[in-house]
């Protein structure tokens, strides 16, 4: 600094007020009427050279719209304005514009500078030499201009009259292009359809008003929380309207994902059905924030094989599970759903599934050509439908790779943002896991239907005591395999068990377990019990198993409970000779008999305990049945469900078997048709056997005497019966077993002897006694006299036994019938 300057500044700021502030006055037209010192050393113009001359000569630049709105309505204006100096250079001060009224009551202004624009720059030592000090005002107008938060102020008629920076940097505007427009009129203000309501109560009404906008801008849209509110006077009347908006973008942005995945929580995953899950994946992304999406799940996972990690290898295989569009008919697929097709292990679809994370892209000429490797078809179609953004999301769970979702844009002119990048991958991975939950469920359900269906009998065993057909139906994929059983076991002497029973549970677990039950019951039914027998040694064969599980080690509460064994029973024994039937239940449903006339009745039979309870008894009902009569068993699952009353299932059930002289076959479509739906909660097993009668012809019994002359007599009859039956080539073996049994009988049991042939699928010789001692195998040494007889007696016949009756025990032995020449 000189001298000349020094002494300046230091007597500019000794001087009076009048002497250190720029001031000018202009008349009503805009000219200069007076000029300061202070003035004249800020510019370096004489009062000579500007007094009289038009104001606007000395501006760089025109004035403000704000200032000239401010000055046609006669009212005062601070801020920024650009005057060229003396010597030709640019000078930036703030100005304070104040309305006087001179004695004509016309309108002249008074006008102060505090200073240049920006300090340090040399203008500022030209304001700071005049002496000049910002005044309120000018901190005011500095405080709008600096505050970060964009902000407006409009007149009484909703017109911009002022704006700060951060205002013109939100809308992408200079305020000089926003200035006199009517707010929400720029084009940029989205979202406030009342606005002419709102300006209402601002202006009229002087209330405060919360309005939620956006403001949409070349680069993005963006969310603001906006606060219009009343600009008041002294006098507390509202003179203009400001607006002050909060960048909220992010929080909505985060409010909408968290919506969006609360959403999905309830929509994904309702089901354990692998394509329904990712048909509501694909639902939820077309619903919100996509235009186009499928979901492809890799083939092999689909087969069974689990891959830990991206499937390497030139070409990756998978098979479409979904697909949705926001077009009618999805017209951008060119993958039929549940067909096959492949990705390059290059493509974006491999590279994201090889990382194992999403990716976003722009689609142009050159990734388009990297989209449709290998696939004209979608290149095709990403090109007709002008998809020009794609996201592509790994569905991964557990470890296990299991697929993709695919997004695409072409409705919506918006490209994909991280924010919908991060989105897709949150929907992804709540996906995955419930495609993981479905896919892991079918496995399991198709290892136990499989199990399941192993152990319930592929077809009718040879026998002649009844006519049998059945059915099982699983219950629906969501309720999981349950154990329902049943089962037809050829008894001694012609007769027949018919069996039906009910594990408690879903699963391998209650699979497993039936197949226990009815081995036990098979291995039981060979020892001839009778049903209440059989029931009770059942029950205590199922208290074991309930021990043994619940000794297994720790469990959950649910595993707890799933490992608890119980189950339910019917099990009827069948004599076509005498056509008496004996039935024992263990907590099961009663069967049904539907006798020729076609008269339907539920047998009276004591319902028991269910197996697993221990120390009850179980009751036995006898009942003769009808020749052609049928009976029918089976499971709850048939008659029970949630939404239907037990007595309306039986009403329909003897409905659907009254009609007389119709298949078995036939009938067993008709109950099933009747009494099941497609949504089964439980499993349901039926089994119809319509009795057949061995009449006069088909079985000759004949009392022996207690004496060991009548052995030769016996084989004598046999033969004579063999004769009758055309059965002559049976005749040595049978003379065999008829004295073996008969000579034992006397020997070792008591009187009466019974000797009784029956002619069914095989050639059956009984011989009964009233001794309760079972005879047994033994080995028989050189010196023996006797225990080769039954010896002999097994090695000619397929095979024999022993079962008590109530009056002593019947040994029987069992020949296949001679091959007609």
């Amino acid at each position: 600094m000189d001298r000349d300057t020094a002494a300046t500044v230091g007597s500019s700021r000794a001087g009076p007020p009048s002497e250190q502030t720029a001031s000018a006055a202009l008349d009503d037209h805009g000219l200069v009427t007076a000029w300061s010192s202070g003035a004249r050393r800020l510019l370096g113009y004489e009062p000579v050279e500007v007094v009289g001359r038009a104001a606007a000569g000395l501006l760089a630049e025109a004035l403000p719209a704000t200032a000239t709105i401010r000055c046609a309505e006669r009212e005062g204006w601070s801020g920024q304005v650009a005057v060229r100096h003396h010597d030709g250079h640019r000078v930036n001060v703030l100005v304070e514009v104040h309305p006087l009224l001179d004695a004509a009551g016309e309108t002249c202004w008074f006008l102060t500078v505090a200073g240049p624009e920006q300090p340090g720059a040399p203008a500022t030592e030209d304001v700071r030499a005049a002496g000049s000090e910002p005044g309120t005002a000018t901190l005011k107008q500095w405080a709008l201009d600096q505050i970060p938060l964009p902000m407006a102020l409009f007149d009484r008629q909703a017109l911009a009259i002022a704006l700060n920076a951060a205002m013109e940097r939100a809308v992408g505007e200079s305020e000089r292009d926003l200035l006199g427009v009517r707010i929400g009129e720029s084009g940029h203000l989205k979202g406030l359809d009342d606005l002419d309501e709102v300006v209402e109560r601002v202006l009229r009404g002087g209330e405060t008003v919360p309005r939620e906008a956006f403001l949409r801008t070349p680069g993005e849209t963006r969310a603001w929380l906006l606060s219009l509110y009343p600009v008041r006077d002294p006098a507390g009347r509202v003179r203009a309207m400001s607006l002050a908006a909060v960048d909220t973008t992010e929080q909505v942005r985060a409010r909408r994902r968290l919506s969006v995945l609360n959403e999905a929580g309830l929509r994904i995953g309702t089901t354990l059905d692998l394509t329904r899950t990712a048909d509501e994946l694909a639902e939820v992304c077309t619903d919100h924030f996509a235009d186009f999406v499928v979901v492809d799940l890799l083939d092999s996972v689909l087969q069974g094989r689990d891959a830990g990690a991206a499937p390497l290898g030139d070409v990756l295989v998978f098979r479409r599970a979904a697909q949705r569009s926001v077009l009618p008919g999805c017209p951008e697929a060119v993958v039929p759903l549940g067909a096959t097709h492949t990705y390059p292990a290059d493509s974006p679809p491999g590279r994201a599934l090889a990382a194992g994370r999403p990716s976003r892209h722009q689609i142009d000429a050159a990734t388009l050509r990297w989209w449709g490797a290998g696939s004209p078809e979608r290149a095709r179609s990403i090109k007709v439908h002008g998809m020009h953004s794609m996201m592509v999301a790994p569905l991964r769970a557990r470890g296990v790779t299991l697929g993709l979702a695919i997004l695409a844009r072409h409705r919506t002119a918006e490209p994909f943002g991280e924010d919908d990048l991060l989105l897709a991958e949150e929907l992804a991975a709540r996906a995955a896991l419930c495609v993981d939950n479905a896919r892991r469920y079918s496995r399991e359900r198709a290892v136990a239907l499989a199990l399941q269906r192993s152990l319930l009998p592929h077809h009718t065993p040879r026998q002649a005591a009844v006519e049998v057909a059945s059915r099982y139906l699983p219950a629906h994929s969501r309720a999981g395999i349950g154990g329902d059983w049943f089962d037809v076991i050829p008894l001694s002497g012609a007769r027949v068990a018919l069996v039906v029973g009910d594990v408690v549970g879903h699963g391998i677990r209650a699979s497993a377990t039936m197949g226990r039950l009815r081995t036990a019951v098979r291995t039981l039914a060979d020892m001839d019990l009778t049903p209440d027998e059989l029931l009770t040694q059942l029950d205590d064969l199922v208290l074991r198993l309930d021990r043994e599980n619940s000794e297994d080690g720790d469990f959950t509460p649910a595993e707890e409970y799933a490992s608890e064994v119980g189950a339910t029973c019917l099990y009827a024994v069948y004599d076509p000779v005498s056509r008496h039937c004996s039935v024992a239940r263990a907590g099961h449903p009663p069967p049904a008999l539907v006798t020729p006339d076609g008269r339907v009745d539920l047998l009276d039979v004591p319902a028991g305990p269910p197996l697993g309870v221990g120390g009850l008894p179980f009751e036995v009902a006898e009942f003769d049945l009808p020749e052609d009569s049928v009976l029918a068993l089976y499971t709850d699952g048939l008659v029970e469900t949630p939404d239907r009353d037990p007595d309306d299932g039986y009403a329909l059930l003897r409905a659907a078997l009254a009609t007389p002289g119709r298949g078995l076959e036939e009938t067993c479509d008709s109950v099933l048709r009747s009494l099941l739906s497609d949504r089964r909660t439980d499993d349901a097993a039926l089994l119809l056997a319509r009795t057949r009668a061995l009449g006069p012809d088909r079985v000759a019994t004949w009392d022996l005497p207690a004496d060991p002359a009548v052995v030769a007599r016996a084989r004598e009859l046999a033969c004579a019966q063999l004769s009758a039956w055309h059965l002559e080539d049976a005749a040595f073996t049978t003379e065999l077993v008829v004295s073996e049994l008969v000579t034992n009988a006397i020997r070792y049991g008591g009187s009466p002897v019974q000797l009784r042939l029956i002619h069914d699928t095989a050639l059956i010789c009984e011989v009964s006694d009233a001794s309760s001692t079972a005879p047994h195998l033994r080995r028989a040494r050189v010196y023996d006299e006797g225990g080769r007889g039954l010896l002999i007696v097994a090695q000619v016949t397929e095979r024999w036994g022993t079962r008590h009756t109530g009056t002593g025990k019947t040994i029987w032995a069992e020949q296949p019938l001679p091959t007609p020449a």
